[in-house]
């Protein structure tokens, strides 16, 4: 991938200026010609996220990603090695952190009973209408509409 591509993908929210980067996954299923999404609850705050983390040693980013959906909402499938693009949100620890997250599309095709933070976390399924009023982050509704559109037009 060049820099054109990956900025191609970037959404209004992303900028310019040093952020941490974390790779996330975007799961989701084809229902009835729509995409439906599974969101997750974030640890500290319970608020719904896809899920997202750091590159893990030995991996891709979209493998890391998918790493991620299996550890944090326990879902299995086949990721995009492309990113659908990268948004930028805000972690709040000690300290403001900004994170750029590029997002890697998750088919899923196995979803497990038990899974790695099944007693961390929430996992809810939704279509685009509910992710819109869940997600708080623009940037990751943005791309779900932009997944969702690519589904609808794909059937």
């Amino acid at each position: 991938m060049n820099l054109a591509t990956l900025t191609s993908n970037w959404t209004s929210s992303a900028r310019d200026s040093a952020a941490v980067v974390q790779y996330g996954a975007m799961p989701y299923r084809v229902v009835e010609g729509r995409a439906a999404f599974l969101l997750i609850t974030s640890r500290r705050t319970g608020r719904w996220i896809f899920p997202k983390g750091g590159l893990i040693d030995g991996m891709s980013p979209a493998k890391s990603a998918a790493q991620e959906a299996f550890e944090e909402a326990g879902v299995r499938g086949s990721v995009d090695m492309t990113p659908i693009g990268t948004y930028r949100t805000i972690k709040q620890r000690l300290r403001r952190t900004e994170i750029d997250v590029q997002v890697f599309p998750l088919l899923v095709e196995d979803q497990l009973d038990e899974w790695p933070e099944m007693t961390q976390r929430r996992r809810h399924w939704v279509l685009l209408t509910e992710a819109k009023r869940l997600l708080s982050d623009k940037g990751a509704i943005s791309l779900a509409q932009k997944l969702n559109k690519r589904v609808t037009e794909t059937g």
